[in-house]
């Protein structure tokens, strides 16, 4: 585990780095997306703020929300403190943030959501990195398999000679799959659907290793993740079949057509 590291007397948080790093990255593959469809490749730097600023509103108000009985006494104090950042509510406050640029930009619509789409899953993954490499208490329960871990030196220690699920790891690969897949199948299918595939791959991803994960239940043997990713797989399963029901096909083309359909040419 490395918590963080020190540059010339300078204490540096590995997860801030890789927090950073995934923002880069999630910038990148938008301005890229941005470029193929003739938009301006600067919107992806104006992007990336409004995402980074309200993502970070966003992940501090649902820390304070969720933890209300622990802060209350000195609310204010906590609300600047630093620590504590939940990722549903960064995406809630990232997503309100790139709403607002883009309704200024004249750019609101299902284009913009579908080039979000890969974006929003490379930059969970990289960010599930700094989750590994600080043992931030995001790895999963007590496990003595072949490939458990423990996280004595992490910010968020595990007991002597306890081991766990290294669950951060399982997220960075899994959604960094769905990132290629979400990459690959931009221009072969319908406004819309490439950012309610993310919500069922993202929806279902964390409902499944949140029971690796140190939750606690909330109802229905359930933890409070597992609902909200209910929610979001449910809500890209039934904006899914929306478009099959008025197209027959999620593809821009029927299967089998010749020649698949043409790539926009690239500036």
């Amino acid at each position: 585990m490395q918590p963080e590291i020190n540059v010339l007397g300078i204490s540096i948080k590995t997860f801030g780095v890789c927090f950073a790093l995934a923002f880069i990255a999630a910038g990148a593959t938008v301005q890229r997306r941005l470029v193929e469809i003739g938009k301006s490749a600067e919107w992806a730097y104006e992007m990336v703020f409004a995402a980074v600023v309200g993502g970070l509103v966003g992940s501090r108000l649902y820390y304070l929300i969720q933890n209300y009985n622990d802060v209350k006494h000195d609310l204010v104090g906590n609300i600047f403190s630093g620590a504590g950042l939940v990722w549903y509510g960064g995406l809630i406050g990232g997503a309100i943030g790139v709403c607002i640029w883009a309704w200024r930009r004249d750019f609101l619509g299902l284009t913009l959501l579908d080039v979000c789409a890969p974006a929003l899953a490379i930059g969970y993954a990289i960010g599930r990195i700094g989750c590994q490499v600080s043992g931030d208490g995001d790895y999963g329960k007590a496990w003595d398999g072949p490939w458990a871990m423990g996280y004595p030196d992490g910010t968020v220690p595990t007991a002597p000679g306890e081991t766990v699920h290294p669950t951060p790891i399982y997220e960075t690969l899994t959604m960094g799959l769905v990132a290629w897949v979400l990459w690959q199948l931009r221009d072969r299918v319908r406004p819309g659907a490439l950012f309610a595939l993310y919500l069922v791959f993202a929806g279902l991803e964390r409902f499944l290793v949140e029971f690796l994960r140190r939750n606690e239940d909330v109802a229905l043997g359930l933890t409070a993740p597992q609902f909200e990713s209910i929610v979001l797989f449910v809500a890209g399963a039934i904006w899914l079949a929306v478009i099959v029901r008025r197209h027959g096909t999620l593809a821009l083309r029927p299967a089998g057509a010749a020649g698949g359909a043409a790539r926009p040419a690239t500036a």
